[in-house]
């Protein structure tokens, strides 16, 4: 499987911490392994590197990056996620398994230029709902679910069961 970054477009840290929390976290379990945030955000960074921290796994964070600056660095195809693109069910077959794939979402309205730079524009839906669901659901259609209960080697392990919580403390 390739390496998935996410780059996260339109960060406001005062409006958009809770959501953007949730877009690292969500990438995480669903199998990326980092996300690059536009605008800097130490709080941020320090909140997604604890849980990285205690739940393991190789998930970094940096804020501060512009998208232009991440297109053009990143060597790899660049999936946009938006309403007005190729259906996801059509999409997915298309992207290359083989090659690490930047996957694009926005907190406001995304730049024209990063629909046009974008090899692929990818409809998740075409009724408005959250960047979350949407990136949430590409990742577990593009990793096939394989990364929902994969081992991170962390320093605890919630282990899924009917009822109750249960969580392992690991040895370290």
């Amino acid at each position: 499987m390739p390496d998935i970054w996410i780059m996260r477009i339109g960060h406001r840290p005062q409006r958009d911490k809770r959501v953007t929390t949730h877009v690292a976290l969500s990438s995480r379990a669903l199998g990326a392994k980092g996300i690059y945030v536009d605008t800097f955000d130490d709080v941020l960074e320090e909140n997604i590197a604890s849980v990285v921290d205690r739940f393991g796994g190789d998930y970094t964070i940096k804020t501060g990056v512009t998208w232009k600056e991440a297109m053009r660095d990143f060597n790899g195809k660049v999936v946009h996620l938006t309403m007005y693109g190729q259906t996801v069910d059509e999409a997915i077959p298309k992207i290359p398994k083989d090659e690490d794939i930047m996957i694009i979402v926005g907190a406001e309205k995304v730049p024209a230029e990063v629909y046009q730079r974008a090899d692929f524009n990818v409809s998740v839906g075409n009724q408005p709902h959250s960047e979350i669901a949407a990136l949430a659901i590409f990742l577990d259609r593009f990793t096939e679910g394989k990364a929902l209960y994969a081992d991170r080697d962390g320093k605890i392990t919630v282990v899924p069961n009917e009822r109750g919580k249960t969580v392992v403390e690991n040895p370290q």
